[in-house]
């Protein structure tokens, strides 16, 4: 008899609606672009970006609007964006062509698989997650990105001092986020307990949060070595 094969808790859900022809026709010309495919093995970064600099990944960038801000604002560093939803997919490929910019690379994949197979160990200055999914029912609570799993796999990818920014409008997923950071050895606070947004872009979800009356709380820890 076969077993059913495992299938693991996704920290997403595919809604993706309707897509706009520019969107559509963004991933057929654009991606190929400045789109990275080719993941089951760890990137050559050096190829994807032929200077010395340092490089930034966002999980889960949305539509995009933060992250070609930070990309067109910091031209002296490399951005890796990750995103599964299509259509902001095809946003921010527009959006970087239209400005020109050669300083980021996007990745159509769940960033969990993209971190265990496709990112080069110690090879990354800071890594992003802004305001991903709440899943705010406790049911859905173990669907939430962040997890003592992933979090080995940030360290793992992250040079010596390299920073983990994360920031949520959800007080609950704020503490949770607290929680698991805090224990964990390979890394150190960088504030007392939440952190200031510091040059972080303003984003969408945050401003419809503030709406809501919702809060916004930044965590900002520092890989550290574990000798």
């Amino acid at each position: 008899m076969t077993l059913p094969k495992h299938r693991p808790i996704r920290s997403f859900v595919k809604r993706e609606g309707r897509m706009t022809k520019s969107q559509i026709k963004a991933l057929d010309e654009l991606m190929p672009v400045y789109g990275v495919s080719q993941l089951d093995h760890p990137l050559d970064l050096d190829e994807m970006f032929p200077r010395k600099a340092p490089r930034f990944i966002e999980i889960g960038f949305g539509m995009g609007a933060s992250l070609v801000q930070m990309a067109q604002t910091h031209t002296n560093r490399d951005y890796i964006g990750i995103e599964v939803h299509r259509p902001g997919v095809g946003s921010t490929l527009n959006n970087l062509h239209e400005l020109e910019l050669n300083n980021l690379k996007i990745i159509n994949h769940d960033a969990v698989e993209v971190f265990k197979h496709s990112i080069p160990k110690n090879s990354i200055d800071g890594i992003y997650l802004f305001f991903p999914d709440p899943w705010h029912k406790k049911k859905h609570n173990k669907r939430r990105i962040l997890k003592p799993a992933f979090v080995q796999l940030i360290h793992t990818t992250l040079k010596e001092n390299g920073i983990f920014h994360m920031a949520t409008d959800w007080e609950d997923y704020a503490i949770q986020m607290l929680e698991i950071m805090s224990a964990e050895k390979g890394f150190c606070n960088t504030a007392k307990d939440y952190a200031s947004r510091g040059d972080r872009p303003e984003t969408k979800y945050e401003r419809r949060g503030q709406r809501l009356g919702h809060g916004v709380w930044d965590l900002v820890f520092k890989k550290i070595s574990l000798n």
